[in-house]
């Protein structure tokens, strides 16, 4: 299969992301089915097709210059895009068994996903791929044909995305149930002078936020730990390490942890949205999986107390 009028072919991209994958051509071999002296024709006639040399070649080995790791990036895209093509035909000709991809903060994996799954599972004969990732991940997911849904949050580009809402939430305290927190309806910053957090990390905008607030307050934050990804608070925070400001739609994945949420003051509002490429067509399980994740969103979703 010729990808360009160049010459390019599928099958040496493959052949080519299998030997970086693996770190040999006598392992890409294996993974691939066929024998080493193929992985190594494979490999020549792409670098010839390109006019680039990709591999450094010594002692029976060969080793990717930077140019192969640079071009395995776009070799990547190009592949998955082209799975994703082949996901999409097999739709067409099988209706309703298809492949949906839902990409969304890892964080939503504890509850929300779960029900959408369930409910996709229920209605149609699709699988779901979830994919995970920033709130700028999810849109990149979305733009390459890598997911065919996301969740993600408001602003976005209304040129190049579709959405539906799914909530609002402001921020919340989340603390173990033991907590002195627990006698109080809402948390401000001097009643966190003392207090061992557990902070996301200093390129978020919520970091600076709550940092504003504290030192507004006159109180110098004392960090445990910071993480990267939602999802990574619940942990420390159950165990008693500390606490941690968070908003009330991410606070519902933490249920089976037996938290405790207060109200934050000052607080910002987060806007939460199903999004889309803007122009998809969806089809009947599209339009399920859509339904479904609006459905999880909804405020009777269990929550903590």
């Amino acid at each position: 299969m010729e990808l360009l009028q160049g010459g390019l072919k599928l099958r040496q991209l493959q052949v080519f992301r299998e030997v970086l994958r693996t770190g040999s051509t006598r392992r890409a071999a294996v993974a691939l089915g066929i024998s080493q002296p193929a992985v190594s024709q494979h490999v020549k006639q792409l670098e010839a097709t390109l006019g680039i040399t990709l591999f450094k070649r010594s002692s029976n080995r060969i080793v990717p210059l930077q140019e192969a790791w640079e071009l395995l990036r776009n070799v990547d895209l190009a592949i998955t895009s082209l799975d994703r093509l082949e996901s999409s035909i097999f739709a067409m000709k099988n209706d309703e068994k298809q492949r949906i991809a839902i990409a969304a903060p890892s964080v939503f994996g504890f509850v929300t996903l779960p029900r959408v799954v369930a409910t996709i599972r229920s209605k149609t004969a699709s699988t779901v791929r979830s994919i995970s990732g920033s709130y700028d991940q999810i849109g990149e997911h979305i733009l390459a044909g890598r997911a065919d849904l996301g969740i993600s949050r408001l602003p976005l580009d209304p040129g190049l995305f579709e959405w539906a809402p799914l909530g609002s939430a402001r921020n919340v305290c989340i603390f173990h149930p033991d907590h002195r927190f627990s006698r109080q309806s809402c948390i401000e910053a001097h009643d966190l002078a003392g207090e061992t957090i557990v902070d996301i990390d200093p390129q978020f905008a919520a970091h600076q936020m709550n940092f504003n607030a504290l030192r507004f307050a006159g109180v110098e934050p004392d960090i445990l730990v910071e993480f990267d990804c939602n999802g990574h608070e619940a942990g420390y925070v159950s165990a008693g390490l500390g606490i941690s400001i968070t908003n009330e739609i991410i606070a519902r994945e933490y249920a089976a942890f037996h938290l405790k949420a207060k109200p934050v003051e000052p607080s910002a509002i987060y806007h939460y949205v199903a999004i889309w490429q803007k122009g998809r067509t969806f089809t009947n399980a599209l339009n399920v999986s859509l339904e479904a994740i609006v459905s999880a969103f909804a405020p009777t979703a269990a929550g903590i107390a």
